[in-house]
């Protein structure tokens, strides 16, 4: 079964609704695009964050490697509450705990979760589901929009391999795969609206694992399974060589064919084919989509999480509130200056941000190239994480 794409909008249709993994959804959000537009300090619709910097994996394509030197302790639970209410305050719309951390190792996650769903937040969680127990499940699932496991490889082996960089931890594969099995049949028994996924972070060298992967998506019954970029800084220490993803294309068409009526095998080609070239020079997603580190660093883009950008750091929330650091003049000069003339994406920067679909349609509109326009219609799902 060849998958079901709107090509125009990279929309996938699911038995929940359209599903949009490989664009931006700043369409929905025309009110706050052209309050921007017009000069006015906007607060991000989504913030992408961990609730700490430790993690137990070694992925070989890991972004966070190449994020030291931070601290690693975890944020202390009236901290992260805090900054959920600054949120709302502020009016930033959705969670991601993804960044630099494996948030379910926190003792915040929980409440933080719980909390966020209370005030209105939408709250999503990317994890590799080693910690994620049934009892943590239960917990949180009913109040998650949607979870996306990391799931690196089809294979123990080749999950063991790329996850840990050895081959004797083969036992985190088994436990992994029960976590995200307990939590699809939850979803079930409990009518739940959280879309649940997993998702490979491709590169080149693992091309073997492709199929395998896409039909353990299919074998979990998962909504989707993704397949995307590996995200590189700009002096290439993870050793990406974009060139040759070409290679993979028919690969991954392969393991898109695979999709069924449950579950949707879906490629991001978009930031595959860019190359880790964006067409962009002016910085303008970190105004849209913000990034916090789990040492509880506010910066633009995880991309300059490490100290050498520490003139890009803004703040730091467990040492004063997100809404006095969102409201303060080093914040909307850091942002000022990134959408400047002064600030080169192309070469002052590390390969495809996680701002950079948001990045390619703010700098198209400005351009004239194709200008953002208000949907009408149903909204897609995950609608509050651009």
């Amino acid at each position: 079964m060849m998958i079901e794409r709107n090509f125009e909008n990279n929309e996938v249709n699911t038995k929940d609704g359209k599903l949009i993994l490989d664009s931006h959804k700043l369409s929905y959000h025309y009110d706050r695009v052209k309050a921007w537009e017009s000069g006015e300090r906007i607060a991000p619709v989504s913030v992408d964050m961990a609730l700490t910097r430790a993690c137990g994996a070694m992925c070989s394509f890991c972004y966070a490697m190449v994020q030291e030197p931070q601290e690693r302790s975890g944020i202390k639970t009236k901290d992260a509450l805090n900054l959920l209410d600054d949120f709302a305050e502020v009016g930033v719309k959705a969670v991601s705990l993804i960044s630099d951390g494996e948030s379910t190792l926190s003792k915040a996650y929980v409440p933080f979760i719980q909390h966020a769903s209370k005030i209105g937040i939408d709250v999503g969680n990317a994890t590799n589901g080693w910690e994620w127990e049934p009892e943590k499940i239960d917990q949180v699932l009913p109040y998650l929009t949607w979870v996306r496991f990391t799931v690196a490889a089809g294979t123990p082996e080749g999950y063991s391999k790329i996850m840990f960089k050895g081959p004797d931890h083969t036992d985190v594969f088994d436990r992994a795969i029960s976590h995200i099995k307990y939590a699809v049949e939850l979803k079930k028994k409990l009518k739940l609206d959280v879309t649940l996924g997993i998702q490979m972070v491709l590169m080149p060298e693992f091309k073997e694992e492709i199929i395998p992967f896409a039909k353990l998506a299919l074998d979990l019954g998962v909504d989707y399974g993704v397949i995307k970029h590996c995200s590189d800084d700009e002096f290439g220490t993870l050793g990406v060589n974009y060139s040759d993803y070409e290679s993979l294309y028919e690969l991954l068409s392969k393991a898109e064919s695979l999709s069924n009526e449950n579950t949707k095998i879906i490629v991001k080609w978009d930031k595959i084919k860019d190359k880790g070239i964006p067409s962009y020079n002016r910085f303008y997603g970190p105004q849209f989509l913000l990034q916090i580190s789990g040492s509880g660093l506010v910066a633009p883009s995880g991309m300059f999480f490490n100290a050498r950008y520490s003139k890009l750091h803004i703040g730091n929330f467990t040492d004063e509130r997100f809404k006095d650091i969102f409201k303060s003049e080093r914040y909307w000069k850091i942002m000022s200056y990134l959408a400047s003339p002064s600030f080169d994406a192309q070469t002052m920067m590390g390969t495809l941000p996680i701002q950079h679909y948001a990045s390619v349609a703010l700098d198209n509109h400005l351009k004239g190239i194709q200008r953002i326009t208000q949907r009408e219609g149903k909204k897609p799902l995950h609608v509050n994480f651009l």
